[in-house]
């Protein structure tokens, strides 16, 4: 998110001075990494949660069509920075791999027909193969049903257009871009302890060198903290009243590795199952193709977890200090109103190997534990804010946090966040720079960078299918075809 405001801000007005800070002595090093995520490029293809159903039984597609819409303006910039040469080879951070959903049992294959038959209302989504059939299934995914009973009822989608995203090497080829451009500097290991407003309305950021522990002060105008799970504890020393009454619960993640080369050779896809009942929408199952540095990987999880830690290299401190007397209500509430997130948690933490091997049996039948290694993902935490109903809710997704002056913004949440980080940022671009992004020269730019600034996929069906092929041109992806099975 950081690096992507800082390219657009570069990009189009380029005289403003950036600095960067990084606690780490990397960079993405913490949820960007490659490792540490899932590396779905959030489109809406295959992840359940982003269609739920309606207390009438249909299938609310709203979100879904949004976060499409987001993700293809991803994509349009990308292939932008791909013209451009800011981004050299493509391969590097994006690939083509299939996006499934795959469920059994009676009540989740309904679901999964409905949800099938009204994203088929949408041109979006009609490249979308749909399948009852167990040979057709297994001609797509092998693994999942080898080894499955025949009588079992199972349903699944199918879409060519889905892609695997490093997001790690993403952000490190922005960086190579912003370093080159006159007035950015970057600073590692740094870690900016206090900041507050000055009389004249600047920031001013206290920060230390983590080896050095010499301390320094920044002034700025604008301060936007993109610090993952640790932004919550900047927001709240910025003392903005926007922020006041945000709090944040986090989960930890784990994964189960393949490491038997011929098991990841026979699976080439990302497929997501249905949820189990409290779990948040990070903890989705799925089983995934994962294409970092070139080589291709197959994880099975996330297993979620509960640390009080609100970064992987953060402090069993994070939870307890985020705890203030304006936020505490709404984290009460929301924790009563989620007591299923609270047992499933409890039952994820006393999971032993072979309860990991029997959630991975669901998707992949004939799993052995030896050909499989545990490992630890990224650190998330969800938001909690208030709310008037009932006091606090526990928001799943991404937050952005701005104050009334447009001098500081903050981002919280979790998934879809990367995917969709342009439309996010440009939204940010406009409530805190708002004469940066409105004139006449800078629209037509934007235009031109991006042809659905601004615009509606759903209703422009010409432009869909232009931009879809363009950037699916450029970034060396597969166009999904429409097919019904």
């Amino acid at each position: 998110m950081s690096l992507t405001l800082g390219t657009i801000l570069k990009k189009y007005r380029n005289d403003m001075s950036v600095a960067i800070f990084e606690r780490l002595d990397v960079v993405a090093g913490e949820s960007s990494d490659a490792w540490n995520n899932a590396g779905t490029g959030h489109s809406a293809l295959c992840e359940l949660n982003y269609t739920p159903e309606r207390a009438d039984g249909s299938i609310d597609c709203s979100k879904a069509v949004k976060i499409y819409e987001s993700f293809q303006v991803s994509r349009q910039f990308w292939a932008h920075l791909v013209e451009e040469g800011i981004l050299q080879s493509p391969e590097r951070f994006i690939r083509t791999v299939p996006h499934m959903s795959f469920v059994h049992g009676e009540k989740d294959v309904e679901y999964l027909r409905k949800r099938y038959q009204a994203m088929q209302e949408y041109p979006l989504f009609d490249g979308m193969q749909y399948s009852e059939d167990p040979e057709v299934i297994k001609s797509w995914i092998p693994l999942v049903m080898e080894g499955r009973d025949p009588d079992e009822k199972v349903a699944a989608t199918f879409t060519e257009e889905g892609t695997d995203v490093n997001f790690g090497a993403l952000t490190r080829d922005l960086l190579t871009y912003m370093q080159k451009q006159p007035g950015v500097s970057l600073h590692l290991g740094h870690e900016v302890y206090e900041l507050h407003q000055d009389e004249e309305h600047k920031w001013i950021l206290n920060i230390e060198d983590r080896r050095t522990k010499k301390r320094i002060k920044v002034k700025a105008k604008f301060v936007f903290i993109g610090a993952g799970g640790g932004a919550l504890h900047l927001l709240e020393k910025s003392n903005i009243p926007e922020g006041r009454g945000f709090g944040g619960f986090p989960v930890s993640g784990q994964w189960l590795r393949c490491i038997n080369p011929e098991i990841i050779e026979k699976h080439q896809a990302k497929v997501y199952g249905k949820a189990a009942v409290g779990a948040p929408p990070m903890s989705v199952p799925h089983l995934d193709t994962r294409v970092i540095d070139g080589e291709h990987a197959l994880l099975f999880g996330p297993y979620a977890g509960f640390s009080t830690r609100f970064l992987k290299n953060g402090s069993l401190l994070d939870l307890p200090t985020s705890i203030k007397h304006d936020n505490i209500m709404p984290m009460i509430r929301a924790g009563l109103d989620n007591l299923k997130l609270t047992k499933y948690l409890i039952d994820q933490v006393r999971q032993s190997p072979d309860d990991r091997l029997n959630a991975l049996k669901e998707y992949y039948p004939l799993a052995r534990k030896e050909d499989w290694r545990l490992e630890i993902a990224g650190q998330r935490v969800q938001v909690i804010k208030k709310d008037p109903v009932h006091g606090g809710v526990l928001e799943f997704g991404t937050e952005v946090v701005t104050s009334a002056d447009g001098s500081i913004a903050a981002l919280l949440g979790a998934s879809p966040g990367a995917s969709t980080s342009v439309s996010i940022m440009l939204e940010l671009i406009e409530r805190c720079f708002p004469d940066r992004l409105t004139t006449p020269e800078v629209q037509e730019k934007l235009r031109e960078t991006i042809p659905s600034y601004k615009k509606s996929l759903l209703k422009e069906l010409d432009l869909l299918e232009r931009v879809k092929h363009w950037t699916s041109e450029v970034l060396m992806l597969k166009e999904g075809k429409s097919s019904v099975i």
